[in-house]
Formats: structure tokens, C-alpha cells, sequence
């Protein structure tokens, strides 16, 4: 029973190609079902991970994976079909990179990684979603005000600008406090 979070996470991330074929096919409102499934699916296995106790290392890593995995696939694609900006792709993916590379440097430097989201990667996410999910309703269902997608476009940008920065503080700050302590213990071992 405890790996069904994990399952449900494999799963999310089987959906991200066909996600991709419905918008590239400008198939707007099948893509826009499967996307809100997979945001379901994110919150079931959210919620049995916290609230049974079913977390592992493995779905550590499935869950965020299966969500960057989703999330750059369709702006990606929403990017190369013209819906939106190449700038803001680029920006989303930009952010993702020097995440991952702050870590891999992190882990490198440490030999230790600790996976632990900030506030301003959450409310970006949230953003990302919101984001998504408008702009699919806006395509599949009944069009929205250019003001209204501009705003969340916006705020995507703007968090996804805030989380990169604080990631790369957040990384910093850790690297440079186990150095410290590091060059503390040799220089007390003397």
C-alpha cells in the first residue's frame, strides 16, 4: 500500500507525452482533461504520502520529477505552437537548470543533498499550474480577457524570476555554512 503514491506518480509522468501530443494536435480540450488529471493525481499522492505516512526517497524524487517533467514539456510546447512567449519558456526552464545544477554543485561540494522546496517554489508552481490551467480553459472551453492571461503570465514570470534567485542564495548559504564548518573542524583538529 505504501508505494501507491510512487505508482501514482510513475503514472503522471506517463501522461506527459500524450499531454504533448493533445497540444501539439491543438487538441485543446483533451489535453486540458489530461492535465487536470495529472494535477489530481499530484494531490492524491500528495495527501496518502502525508497523511498515511507512505513518503520515501523514491517519491522524493518521482513527485518533483514528475511535476518539472509536465510542467516544461507544456510550456515547451505551448512556446513552439506560438500560445505563449519563447522569453517565457525559456525563463521556466532557465530556473529549473540552475536549480538542478545548484544542487548537483551542492551535492558535489557536500557529498549530502537535502530536497526541501522553499516557499517562493510553491507559490511559482502554484503559479505555473494556474497558469496552464487558464490558458487550456482559455483555448479548450470559453476564451479569457487578454488582461487576465497577462497578469498570471506575469506572475509566472515574476515568481519563477524570485524562486531562481532565492534557490541560488538558498544553495549558496548552505554551501558556504558546511564549508565554513568544514574548514572549523580541520582548523580544531589541530
Amino acid at each position: 500500500m505504501h508505494h501507491i503514491p510512487n505508482i501514482i506518480s510513475a503514472l503522471r509522468i506517463l501522461l506527459v507525452l500524450p499531454i504533448a501530443h493533445q497540444l501539439l494536435h491543438a487538441e485543446w480540450k483533451n489535453a486540458l482533461i489530461l492535465i487536470f488529471v495529472a494535477g489530481i493525481s499530484d494531490a492524491i499522492d500528495g495527501f496518502l504520502a502525508r497523511n498515511y505516512k507512505w513518503q520515501s526517497k523514491l517519491g522524493g524524487f518521482l513527485d518533483p520529477l514528475a511535476d518539472k517533467l509536465l510542467l516544461t514539456v507544456v510550456f515547451v510546447t505551448l512556446a513552439y505552437k506560438d500560445i505563449i512567449p519563447n522569453w517565457l519558456a525559456i525563463l521556466v526552464i532557465s530556473r529549473d537548470l540552475i536549480i538542478l545544477l545548484g544542487a548537483i554543485v551542492y551535492h558535489w561540494v557536500t557529498r549530502e543533498l537535502r530536497m526541501t522546496p522553499i516557499l517562493i517554489s510553491k507559490i511559482n508552481t502554484t503559479m505555473q499550474i494556474t497558469f496552464v490551467l487558464a490558458l487550456m480553459y482559455h483555448l479548450a472551453i470559453n476564451p479569457m480577457t487578454e488582461p487576465v492571461l497577462n497578469i498570471l503570465k506575469y506572475g509566472v514570470a515574476i515568481t519563477t524570476l524570485l524562486s531562481g534567485i532565492m534557490y541560488v542564495i538558498h544553495w549558496s548559504r548552505y554551501t558556504i555554512k558546511y564549508l565554513s564548518k568544514k574548514q572549523h573542524n580541520k582548523n580544531g583538529a589541530i
